[in-house]
């Protein structure tokens, strides 16, 4: 491809909007029924998905909601909301933000998990009324909160656990 060629498909791309970095944030409930709804293979295409279309997130989630944050080029993201929309895996889906912004808060990864448990029930009740995660009880406010707090606890026991096996190796 040609310099020419390149810029005319630069020129066209600006046209749509990709080179607008837009972040989605919703939550739904988990479908139960839905054979096809195994978390585990969930996450495993979306992690695939995602990092193959620039889409960068967090995920929170347990055996009765998702808790989502996505980021991307937005016509990527409008096209991943008709998807998610459709799914089966999941219903009464909410949309709690969607913006554009300047740069990517979740950039460190293509997409984790958090998964709330026995340890992060005062996260839960600090950040809503209840010992439960349920995100339909929370504000946008508390919702954005509760994700960068188990995020920020993830990366430090990333750095921990990565300590520990460097020192493994050190030398007295």
């Amino acid at each position: 491809m040609d310099v020419a060629e390149l810029s005319e498909k630069n020129q066209s791309n600006m046209l749509h909007g990709e080179h607008i970095i837009t972040r989605l944030t919703y939550i739904s409930r988990y479908n139960k029924d839905n054979p096809n709804g195994e978390v585990t293979r969930i996450l495993a295409q979306a992690q695939q998905n995602n990092e193959h279309n620039g889409i960068t997130g967090a995920l929170v989630f347990n055996h009765n909601y998702f808790l989502q944050s996505i980021e991307g080029a937005r016509p990527v993201i409008n096209e991943l909301l008709r998807k998610l929309v459709k799914d089966e895996r999941h219903f009464s889906l909410q949309i709690i933000e969607c913006r554009e912004i300047e740069q990517r808060h979740w950039n460190k990864w293509s997409m984790k998990y958090l998964i709330p448990s026995d340890e992060n029930k005062g996260l839960a009740l600090k950040f809503s009324t209840s010992t439960q995660f349920n995100p339909y009880l929370m504000s946008a406010n508390q919702i954005m909160m509760l994700i960068d707090t188990l995020s920020e606890l993830q990366e430090q026991e990333e750095k921990e656990a990565s300590t520990k096996k460097k020192s493994w190796f050190a030398i007295s």
